[in-house]
């Protein structure tokens, strides 16, 4: 990991952000709900909206000044904080990234005494692990990635 540090983003990290976000999105496109094209249309406006904190946290990791990875939480039923938009850059994977974007989230989420649960991506056996070692377990659940897809996800949790 070395020299990786994770950082709250805020507002002013929209450019940022966005760069990774959409990098994540072309990358791994069943690795998430959302979609390119969908997010690549976003305004400035857009971009800074959801990093205001009012959803939730939104996360940058960095090694030295370049953005490594991302995720965010979204606070999406009273006491309760969905992970999502979890991404770590491939050649840095395996690395303890994603592992160090989590505990910032699921701390943000302990410090306000909120659960955590989050989706994944079946096809994605390398985040189930990371999850299932942070105590995530499956709770029966499953749906589509997004409308016409045939790529499936399933939900965890961390126990109560």
């Amino acid at each position: 990991m070395g020299d990786v540090r994770t950082v709250a983003a805020g507002p002013d990290d929209w450019k940022s952000w966005r760069e990774i976000r959409l990098r994540s999105l072309r990358q791994d496109p069943d690795a998430f709900g959302s979609t390119y094209e969908r997010e690549a249309a976003f305004t400035e406006q857009t971009w800074r909206s959801r990093l205001d904190g009012t959803s939730g946290p939104s996360v940058l990791a960095y090694a030295g000044n370049e953005v490594v990875g991302i995720g965010a939480g979204w606070l999406h039923e009273p006491g309760r904080l969905m992970v999502v938009a979890m991404w770590t850059a491939p050649d840095r994977r395996g690395k303890g990234i994603g592992r160090q974007v989590l505990d910032h989230l699921i701390g943000w989420a302990g410090e306000r005494g909120l659960l955590v649960d989050l989706w994944v991506a079946d096809g994605n056996p390398g985040a189930r692990r990371l999850y299932e070692r942070h105590g995530f377990r499956p709770d029966g659940r499953t749906a589509p990635i997004r409308e016409g897809s045939e790529a499936t996800m399933t939900h965890l949790a961390l126990p109560d």
